[in-house]
């Protein structure tokens, strides 16, 4: 294996081995030896990689939003109306949480367990980036008469943060039948015209 693709792989093993480790006992209980060991490399791997704790919570954080944005970006471009398109992102994005260690670990993250953790704003990133969709859903004639694009993109990040929160205590309401069913008894006018996940990727 090329020595450049080994170290890719070696510094992915220690953050998905932090992940675990901070989603099992917390990020101030998670040793950067117990990390090492959980990624079978030793101290030394770990801190060519990583210079400080810190330095690998901020690497589980960053990766998390990674993946996160990249699923806001499928959003944007999805052809469906707002309703639609924000149940396909829930869909994708519960199921990475409840499927990525890391991803779930980055997203709980918080200042004061990790210090130097910046709490991203998702609940407000996610109304904008909701409300963006259904103004231009107005624009294009694709929201009933009367409807408020803001009170949609209200009713829909309360949806995406709710359920995100809930599935924390018990992951069930990750599960894409159940968001599709609680889309379909809230909004069944919007969402009758295209199957569930079909803008996920």
């Amino acid at each position: 294996m090329p020595t450049q693709h080994r170290a890719i792989q070696s510094r992915q093993t220690l953050i998905r081995s932090a992940a675990q480790a901070f989603i099992e006992k917390g990020v101030p209980a998670s040793g950067m030896v117990d990390i090492s060991r959980r990624a079978r490399l030793s101290k030394g791997a770990l801190y060519f990689h990583f210079a400080s704790k810190d330095d690998l919570t901020l690497a589980v954080r960053d990766e998390a939003l990674d993946a996160v944005r990249d699923l806001e970006d499928e959003l944007a471009r999805a052809p469906h109306p707002a309703p639609t398109a924000v149940r396909d992102f829930a869909i994708g994005l519960l199921g990475r949480v409840d499927t990525d260690v890391v991803v779930r670990a980055g997203l709980q993250l918080r200042p004061e367990t990790a210090p130097g953790i910046a709490r991203p704003d998702l609940q407000q990133r996610w109304y904008e980036l909701f409300l963006e969709k259904a103004t231009a859903d107005r624009a294009a004639g694709k929201l009933p008469p009367g409807d408020d694009p803001r009170r949609s993109a209200q009713l829909l990040a309360a949806l995406v943060v709710g359920l995100l929160h809930l599935g924390q205590e018990d992951r069930t309401w990750w599960d894409k039948d159940v968001v599709t069913d609680i889309w379909a008894q809230l909004l069944p006018d919007a969402v009758a015209s295209a199957p569930a996940g079909e803008t996920v990727r």
